[in-house]
């Protein structure tokens, strides 16, 4: 277990991501889509646009001034170092840490960039336990909603390991906050629901299009029967994406490019942008709140903490729906995938 306070822990992690979600509303409405759009470089986990290169000028004082104080730790963040953990305090060797820390600053760049969709500030804090550290770690998790600047509401959603999930809606005018408790869909179906097989880049869709048509003819039933009877959507996040799993509007949701990707790369095809562990440090609050994730593999979700390991996963709202599909998709896997 952290040494330290988990709730004093948990309400700096929400300070934190308050002050990256309020500092990507200032720079939408002082800055144009083009040049927030721009690439400032490229790392081995991801494309950095401008956007997120100008979150590290508050991400890392708040880190020092908000957590800190509270615990030792090594951060893991895309964009910022993905080669090694970067200590705070900078002078602690990062084996004397006490916690390792794993932080999206913004999930959901690409929507968010362009004022389009809500992006999520994504945040996970685990014992130092070395580079064997991972998700099933993972002893609070906090994710922070980034609106676009038409919106007056926004959300906040937390985990403590064994303790339930929790959130609050901040109205962005007036400043009152609304707690909430995240209810997953109670549905024992997909029928009728959001159910979606995550393919947002051009590469393999036509693989994905081709499991989700065989999914829901085994589930469903043909065309005629089923007309608009599942619904696809494709949201730019993974926060997001637990996010729609947590407040009830999605139903199921199956993320298998890095299960597909391994395959493109024993053929010898080129490549395309899986899923990383830092895109899933918040999945400990969909557990919490009931919410069945788990590997391709139907085993608890696990994976490194670092930003550059492929992650396959899939989200089921509830343990009815799991039951309903589970079996089904993974001989679709293994027919299209493994």
């Amino acid at each position: 277990m952290l040494s330290a306070n988990l709730e004093e822990i948990r309400r700096g992690l929400v300070r934190i991501g308050e002050c990256v979600r309020d500092h990507v509303l200032a720079e939408l409405r002082q800055q144009s889509a083009e040049s927030l759009s721009a690439i400032a470089f490229e790392t081995a986990a991801d494309k950095i646009y401008v956007i997120d290169r100008s979150v590290e000028t508050i991400l890392l004082p708040a880190l020092t001034q908000y957590l800190q104080p509270l615990t030792s730790f090594a951060l893991i963040c895309e964009g910022v170092n993905d080669e090694q953990p970067l200590a705070f305090p900078a002078d602690l060797p990062i084996e004397q840490c006490q916690a390792r820390l794993i932080v999206d600053p913004i999930d959901g760049t690409r929507p968010i960039m362009y004022n389009k969709r809500s992006a999520w500030w994504l945040a996970g804090i685990a014992p130092n336990l070395g580079e064997q550290t991972s998700l099933q770690d993972i002893e609070i998790a906090v994710q922070v909603e980034i609106p676009t600047t038409r919106a007056a509401l926004a959300d906040t959603l937390w985990a403590v390991r064994s303790r339930g999930a929790a959130g609050e809606t901040t109205n962005l005018i007036s400043g009152e906050r609304t707690e909430f408790q995240p209810q997953p869909s109670r549905a024992a179906t997909i029928t009728g629901g959001f159910a979606s097989f995550f393919h947002p880049f051009p590469g393999g869709k036509e693989i994905f299009a081709a499991m989700e048509e065989e999914l829901a003819q085994a589930i469903i039933g043909g065309l005629e029967q089923s007309k608009t009877a599942m619904f696809d959507e494709q949201y730019l996040s993974t926060g997001g994406q637990l996010y729609e799993l947590l407040a009830g509007r999605d139903r199921m949701l199956v993320d298998v490019r890095g299960l597909l990707y391994e395959r493109f790369a024993r053929e010898g095809k080129p490549v395309g942008h899986a899923c990383h562990p830092y895109d899933l440090c918040t999945v400990l609050i969909a557990e919490e709140a009931g919410v069945e994730i788990t590997g391709t593999d139907g085993q608890p979700l696990n994976a490194p903490l670092d930003t550059t390991t492929d992650v396959s996963w899939i989200g089921y709202a509830n343990e009815g729906i799991r039951r309903e599909v589970e079996s089904t998709l993974m001989q679709i896997l293994a027919k299209h995938i493994a």
